[in-house]
């Protein structure tokens, strides 16, 4: 029945026939029917009863349904299948083409405009995000569901705070520097995170630069807004690529810039045409030898900062060299008409803060001048940093801590549901509730005084729906290097003793 209604789709580039191509491949593999009981998405399972409710009784799949299908997808990025992703994100941008974006969502969408503007007057920008009737009326006429709280506007903010230390200007040093790219949440909306981070940075003996850049475009993207994604996009890709080439690692202390840049970035890249043609002129000067191809690449890519973040090595595999000189595939990716070259050097030279700070720790280099910090803690490690490979660094740095009670909550198929704008929507506003009750049921179990999330979307969910002060890990860290004694003598990181509880759930 699915073969036959799919024969129903015009052979064209509609939306339409982009939503139906993922709902083909879903229904086709099915695996992710195995795993809704256990996940928080809500976008598989109505596929799946769109699917089944059409096998039943032989109507195709409506353009709304479709469209309120894809409005579902937060692109946490639990589901295993890239091409998917990449499919979702296309068939949105197909229907925000035909049907346009509305005027206040184009607004809402531009965090950077909004944080920039907001906190230029911060006083009056408050008021229209608080909660009085002001505030409830302009909600109204934007779109933003009545009981959303938004972030404040600071007084302080983290522009002006690194002006005054000379963060715009790059840093002459041999040891390590890294381009800091701060997001728009924690740079126009929660500043602490941004000073946290450069704080702690520079405890560790590491030059921080703020370099030229807009949105990781992340919202955009969510939102199906195209044009707007890849003008973020080609803005960003050069500005990095260019502190790559200066010997910069980039390090984002927002998982979903990180995600963004260095998952989004990378996909399909090692088969576009310029990485291609570098990968065939490298096999004629080996004579086909795809593992010193290999070899080649991995010392020509860390040349530039004198190190490659782990996920470097996933596209340089000989057997994966061959393919791509072979011309087995191209480079299908979201971000494909964007040259793989620069896209690849950027994302094999990004680093979570976490990721960074934990091969400080495995390097030896990490500071070890922690004091102690007290208070019950609950952590979760949010989906954009999970889909990024790299473990739990903020687990093992914060056991470093002395006296910390620390405990992880939450699993791989748990979702705060904010989906960063998309919480915000009055639309939107139930079902994002709907996703992250199961994590805030935990997490409420859990009672703690503090509760910890890398992803500031994340922390106005929490925000939104528990009692506890949220706070991004770095603060907690920066806290611990500030408490600590200076009249004892320094201690090396082997004899810092974890605290008394720091535990996964």
């Amino acid at each position: 029945m699915i073969a036959a209604v799919a024969a129903c789709v015009p052979p064209n580039d509609s939306a339409e026939a982009r939503t139906r191509r993922v709902i083909d491949r879903c229904a086709g593999c099915g695996h992710c029917r195995e795993l809704m009981d256990d996940s928080s998405c809500r976008f598989m399972p109505e596929l799946y009863r769109l699917v089944d409710r059409e096998a039943a009784d032989g109507e195709p799949i409506s353009s709304l349904a479709m469209k309120r299908l894809l409005a579902l997808c937060t692109n946490c990025g639990i589901c295993p299948c890239a091409p998917v992703h990449t499919w979702i994100n296309e068939a949105r941008d197909g229907f925000v083409a035909r049907d346009g974006l509305p005027a206040a969502l184009r607004l809402i969408e531009n965090v950077r405009l909004v944080g920039r503007v907001g906190g230029a007057m911060p006083r009056l920008a408050n008021l229209l995000v608080g909660d009085g009737a002001l505030a409830r009326g302009v909600k109204r006429v934007i779109g933003i569901h009545p009981a959303r709280r938004l972030p404040r506007f600071p007084r302080d903010g983290f522009s002006a705070w690194a002006r005054q230390r000379g963060l715009f200007r790059a840093p002459q040093t041999s040891g390590r520097k890294v381009a800091y790219f701060a997001g728009c949440s924690a740079r126009y909306y929660f500043p602490e995170v941004a000073k946290a981070t450069v704080e702690v940075l520079q405890k560790n003996g590491v030059a921080v630069y703020l370099p030229e850049q807009k949105c990781c475009g992340m919202p955009t993207l969510l939102e199906g807004d195209r044009a707007f994604t890849f003008d973020l996009a080609r803005f960003n890709v050069a500005e990095l690529a260019r502190c790559v080439a200066a010997g910069f690692d980039i390090v984002c202390s927002c998982p979903s810039c990180g995600h963004l840049l260095k998952t989004v970035l990378r996909d399909g890249a090692q088969y576009s045409p310029d990485y291609r043609a570098l990968v065939e002129a490298m096999a004629d000067q080996a004579h086909g030898d795809m593992a010193e191809v290999s070899a080649r690449l991995a010392r020509d890519d860390a040349a530039f900062t004198g190190r490659a973040n782990g996920r470097s090595a996933h596209g340089r595999q000989p057997w994966l060299l061959g393919m791509v000189s072979w011309k087995v595939f191209s480079d299908q990716g979201y971000f494909a008409s964007i040259d793989g070259l620069p896209r690849l050097r950027v994302a094999n030279h990004c680093y979570d803060l976490g990721e960074y700070l934990a091969e400080l720790d495995d390097a030896g280099e990490l500071c070890a001048e922690l004091g102690p910090v007290s208070g019950k803690m609950a952590y979760f490690a949010p989906c954009h940093q999970r889909q990024q490979g790299i473990g739990q660094p903020w687990m093992g740095l914060l056991g470093r801590v002395p006296q910390i009670d620390l405990r992880q909550v939450g699993d791989d198929f748990d979702c705060c549901g904010q989906g960063g704008i998309m919480g915000f929507k009055k639309a939107f506003h139930e079902t994002s509730q709907s996703i992250g009750a199961r994590l805030a049921d935990q997490l409420a179990a859990a009672a703690p005084e503090r509760l910890l999330s890398d992803c500031l979307s994340c922390r106005v969910q929490f925000e939104q729906m528990l009692p506890f002060e949220v706070f991004h890990p770095v603060e907690i860290l920066r806290e611990s290097y500030r408490n600590y004694r200076h009249d004892r003598l320094p201690q090396s990181l082997a004899s810092v003793a974890p605290g008394p509880a720091v535990a996964a759930a």
